[in-house]
This record gives structure tokens, C-alpha cells and sequence, in this order.
């Protein structure tokens, strides 16, 4: 779209160049006519380009609006993070109840006076029973972790849909101090923790270079 028609700043500078020795009110309105004739597409395209620009902002903004309430982060965080993190502090006490006594139980078995075989099958018998009774935790925690998992599945799919939406890219600089600081003393320690299946060092090398 052109910004204003040439005719009118042609008219405009046809205006200008005449020279006149005394200029007259009625010359001053010819001018400021000519110009508000030749400055009026100009001004209606400039308007039409804000407004397109202003649409296109106020659009943005209430896709922006939806894609926030669709995250729901009032419900991630007052109810499903918050109940993730009550899980996993369970599965550590669970845990740590369970291992405790294993331990108990073996160590009483493992310091057992063998002189009396009837008594000492007995007491075996006990701890195993305990020992048992101690492993069924493993199902309790199992769905305890099906639960976590379930909700970190929930959280990644909706922040996905929402930088998807928003086009979100990463910037560097964001990382705070105290994440800096794990990062190098990992790097440094090589504190990685437990690695999964089939990645990190394999125990047969570590063996070797011990052998």
C-alpha cells in the first residue's frame, strides 16, 4: 500500500516552488491545505499499519493468556508438585524403615549361637519372616514411584505444549549461582550418581584396574 498519493505531494511541491513576494493569508490556507491533502493517505496508512500491529499484539497476548491457563500452574504448584514431593519422602522413609530391618535380622542371625540347632532354626525362621515382611515394601514404593513419574509426565507435556505455542528458545545467563556451583563441583568430583543400565563406568572395568 502506497503511503500517500504522488499527486498530492506533487501538488504540495509545485506549491512551494512559486515564488511569491508577499504572501497572503490566503496563500498560507492553500498551503496548509495542499499539505493536509498530501499527509492524509500518509496518516490512513499509518493507521492501518498500527492498528494490523496492535491486532496482531492483542492476538498474541490472548493465545499467550490461554496457553497460561491450560498449564494450570496454580494446580502444579499447590497440588501435584507438592504431592510428588510427599511420595518421594515417603519411598525414603519406606525405604529406610525396610532396610534397617533387614539389617537387624541379619545381623541377629549372623550373631546366632549355633551350639542349639532347634533354637537357632527357630530364631532363622523369625528373621526370615521379618525380612520378608520387610521386602513388601518394594510394592507400596513401586506405586508410590508410578505416582511421581506419573505427575512429572504431566508436567513435561504441558510445558512442552507451551513453549511448542510460544516458540520458546533457551537463553544462556540464566543459571543462578548456587546451580553454577553444583555443576563445577560435579565436574570437578566427577559426582554423577547412580548411573542406569548400560551407561557409565561398567563394575568389570573398575575390577580390572584394581586387580
Amino acid at each position: 500500500m502506497a503511503l500517500a498519493d504522488s499527486s498530492h505531494f506533487d501538488r504540495l511541491i509545485d506549491f512551494l516552488k512559486q515564488k511569491r513576494e508577499n504572501v497572503t493569508f490566503h496563500d498560507i490556507i492553500g498551503l496548509a491545505e495542499v499539505a493536509a491533502q498530501s499527509l492524509q493517505g500518509f496518516f490512513q496508512a499509518m493507521d492501518a499499519k498500527v492498528y494490523r500491529e496492535l491486532r496482531e499484539i492483542a492476538g498474541y497476548i490472548d493465545s499467550m493468556r490461554t496457553e497460561i491457563g491450560a498449564l494450570q500452574v496454580n494446580d502444579l504448584k499447590d497440588s501435584r508438585i507438592p504431592s510428588a514431593g510427599e511420595e518421594l519422602g515417603a519411598i525414603v522413609k519406606a525405604t529406610e524403615h525396610a532396610t534397617n530391618t533387614i539389617m537387624e535380622c541379619a545381623e541377629a542371625v549372623m550373631g546366632a549361637d549355633g551350639s542349639d540347632p532347634a533354637a537357632y532354626k527357630a530364631l532363622v525362621d523369625e528373621k526370615m519372616m521379618i525380612i520378608f515382611e520387610a521386602c513388601s515394601f518394594q510394592d507400596i514404593t513401586g506405586q508410590r514411584v508410578s505416582k511421581v513419574v506419573e505427575t512429572l509426565q504431566h508436567i513435561e507435556q504441558r510445558v512442552v505444549r507451551f513453549a511448542d505455542v510460544m516458540k520458546a528458545r533457551d537463553l544462556d545467563g540464566f543459571i543462578n549461582d548456587a546451580e553454577r556451583e553444583r555443576n563445577e563441583r560435579k565436574e570437578k568430583f566427577l559426582l554423577n550418581g547412580p548411573q542406569l543400565a548400560g551407561e557409565g563406568v561398567d563394575q568389570s572395568d573398575v575390577d580390572k584396574m584394581f586387580a
